[in-house]
Formats: C-alpha cells, structure tokens, sequence
C-alpha cells in the first residue's frame, strides 16, 4: 500500500533521545533492552547523561531531548535524582521523560516533582485508558503509542478512544529503534488518520536527511532519533534545514 501525502507541516521538531540504565546512557537496538550497553559516541567521552547531553547539544541547539528511564520502566529502580541534575544543567532545554508511569497517582506524583519535564505516558506501561481522561495533565504529557513488530504494546483501550489522546503523540516502533531500517511510514499514516489534529512524533529507524523530507512532507509533526546523531549520518545543517527558524521544541 502507498503512503498517502498530507500536506507539509510547518512545524516539525528533531528531537534526540536518550535511554538510561544504571545510571549510564546506553545504545539501544531493535527493542532487545536486555543487549543494551552503555553508548561510544564522537560526541562525549563518557556514557554519562551529562556528557552525552552536552555532546547532542554541540550539534544543534536542541529545546527538547526525549528521555526514557528504562530502570524505572522495568521496575528495576528509577532516575530521579539524575533526572534533577540534567534539569539544573541544561536550564533551556525541555525533557520528555518515559517514565514508566501506570496510572494517574503516579502521573501527579511525577509531574509534581519534575515541574519544568513532561511527562511521556508510555503504552506499554500504562495499566489503563483512564489516565488519558484526567485533564489536569494537559499541556505537560505525551502519548507514546509502543509497537514490537505489529503488535500494539498496552491495553487495547488506549487506541480505541483518539478522542483522548493528548495533544502530541509519538509512534514508537521499537523493532526500528537502532536499526537504519527507515521511519514506519505505514503506522505513521495510520496513526495520523486516527488523530489528524495531533502532533504526531516518528520514533524508530531515521536514517539520514532525506527521511526528514519525507516525514515532513507527509505531515509528521517531528522525529526521535538517536543513532544517526552519534554515527554522524545527521548533521546541524540538516537539522537547521528541516526545522524553520524559532521552531525549536516545546518550553
């Protein structure tokens, strides 16, 4: 099936994205979270957040940096403190922090101590659709709609009501996480048509400037991209190309 055009967003945000473990930034492949290793990268000496923000921020000046705290995902012990001194650190840039947040209680809790983060709700974790109800979380998350291979991770519910979905959604298809294999147009396509008037973020498989192009030109809102930033695939100029002046990231 061909991916249908919509027309070119004028707004579109390049946003990298980290994922942390033992207090490291590590190298994420394919979704296989138990192979991750802590990240060599050109861009810092070290695989410590704080170098490794640094390192991003010498290729463009980012806004606003995805972070997925994949201990607190797994229930294996959380960031917090980290995630505090990155916010301290870096003062202008906004995080988009997965979490693994399941229910509202957790939500408020998380959002009341990061007060200048947004909270990622992340599918996967979810326990269910409720939390997508609570309108005092608006204006501060992010939907993340997790896919491994074609199978939607997380209660069905959440992809049957668009109708809550907040204002930006990222489409996360974790088997092209790492892997150069392309955005997943087809899923892209088809989450735009469920909730066109969504900010719809590509998560998953960027390869280079000419797959900036082409979400762009096919409506998307921005892309999470990691591995061609530390490869050197993606340049400050593509960036600068792609994203119009002052269109830097959410606040």
């Amino acid at each position: 099936m061909s991916v249908r055009s919509f027309a070119p967003n004028p707004v579109f945000e390049v946003i990298p994205a980290i994922d942390l473990r033992g207090g490291a930034v590590v190298r994420a492949c394919k979704g296989l979270r138990h192979l991750y290793l802590p990240i060599e990268t050109p861009l810092a000496g070290t695989s410590a957040p704080p170098d490794v923000v640094a390192g991003l921020l010498t290729i463009y000046p980012f806004k606003t940096i995805y972070i997925a705290d994949l201990d607190r995902i797994e229930l294996r012990g959380n960031h917090e403190l980290l995630l505090d001194q990155l916010g301290m650190a870096f003062p202008g840039v906004a995080f988009w922090v997965d979490a693994g947040v399941r229910n509202s209680a957790e939500a408020y809790s998380w959002l009341a101590r990061h007060e200048q983060s947004h909270l990622v709700f992340g599918s996967e974790s979810l326990e269910n659709g409720s939390v997508l109800k609570d309108i005092a979380f608006a204006g501060r998350t992010v939907l993340s709609l997790d896919y491994r291979g074609d199978v939607f991770l997380g209660p069905s519910e959440i992809w049957d009501v668009p109708d809550l979905w907040p204002e930006r959604v990222i489409v996360m298809t974790l088997a092209r996480v790492g892997a150069n294999s392309g955005p997943d147009m087809y899923r892209l396509e088809e989450v735009k048509r469920r909730a066109p008037d969504s900010k719809i973020y590509a998560a998953g498989g960027l390869r280079d400037s000419i797959d900036l192009l082409r979400l762009k030109q096919s409506g998307i809102s921005g892309v999470l991209v990691a591995s061609a930033l530390h490869d050197g695939r993606l340049s400050g100029a593509d960036i600068a190309a792609a994203m119009p002046q002052g269109a830097h990231g959410a606040k």
